[in-house]
């Protein structure tokens, strides 16, 4: 029997969802990396923070990196610094492993790079007691402030709200798997922090419908900057500079319109037509009818 387009975005969650040997294969690879940044001699580690999709539960298989935070202690060098010390931790344990700064993390490639490790330096600025705020690397230089357990907790707050119950995440999900099946440029956490925004709003969830609004919201603002909601850190870029914002807003211009030409197909009950756009939106990704 012939899937209905409903049916096919839950099969493409469902499908999109991290497996389980994914997390466990991670999570051996979590002990070695943590001891390398213990073991270096230029800088203290306070603690470990995981952040980003994967701890999140918005991460996409087989595009899910883990992204880990080092909260360091003396004082604070340069980021470009920080950087470096953290690249040398890892790459003095790990020599045969490809490790470089990609700003504003360090990524190790395991397994050829098949597993990916982005590991963010910080510096704790809140006081003990009140959520923890960080000075992290910018994208384009220097620091910039950052609350990952506010994030986290806004994004499950919206997420558990009455008629949408897990719907922020289905639409993060979503959001970056366009993303990715695309290779558009453009930050995840500011896709996931934009998602929770736009559910917040919202009392119920449509993937085809919601997915549509969100990327035509995203194509209207122009991907601009965003605020953050709880006002513990610095404005979200969706980019990394003017050239990769200009190339991920054609990508979502074009998305949109398929998107939005997928509704009206599903709407005038042609199934069939609808399904070939989301084909297209996800680059030939979507479950077929």
């Amino acid at each position: 029997m012939a899937l209905t387009v409903s049916q096919a975005y839950d099969k493409f969650l469902e499908r999109l969802t991290p497996l389980q040997s994914d997390r466990d294969a991670k999570a051996r690879h979590r002990l070695s990396v943590e001891t390398s940044l213990k073991g270096s001699t230029r800088f203290g580690v306070k603690r470990f923070r995981e952040t980003g999709s994967f701890g999140h539960g918005t991460g996409v298989r087989n595009h899910c990196d883990v992204d880990l935070l080092v909260s360091m202690t003396g004082s604070r060098p340069t980021s470009d610094t920080a950087l470096q010390w953290v690249k040398d931790a890892l790459k003095s344990s790990f020599p045969a492993t490809i490790v470089e700064v990609r700003r504003p993390t360090v990524v190790v490639r395991f397994a050829g790079g098949a597993e990916q490790w982005e590991i963010l330096p910080g510096f704790r600025t809140s006081p003990l007691g009140e959520s923890p705020v960080y000075d992290i690397p910018g994208p384009a230089g220097g620091w910039m402030s950052s609350a990952p357990t506010v994030h986290l907790d806004y994004v499950n707050t919206v997420n558990q709200q009455a008629g949408i119950s897990g719907a922020a995440k289905k639409l993060a999900r979503l959001a970056k798997a366009w993303k990715y099946t695309n290779r558009v440029p453009i930050s995840s956490f500011y896709l996931e922090m934009r998602a929770a925004q736009y559910m917040r709003a919202q009392t119920s969830f449509s993937a085809s419908l919601y997915l549509c609004g969100y990327l035509e919201w995203l194509d209207e603002m122009q991907l601009a900057d965003m605020n953050d909601p709880m006002g513990k850190a610095s404005r979200f870029s969706a980019c990394s500079s003017a050239a990769t914002k200009a190339t991920a807003l054609s990508n979502l211009h074009t998305a949109a319109t398929r998107a939005r030409k997928a509704v009206n197909a599903e709407q005038g009950w042609n199934t069939s037509q609808a399904f070939e756009y989301l084909d297209l939106l996800f680059n030939h990704h979507f479950p077929r009818r």
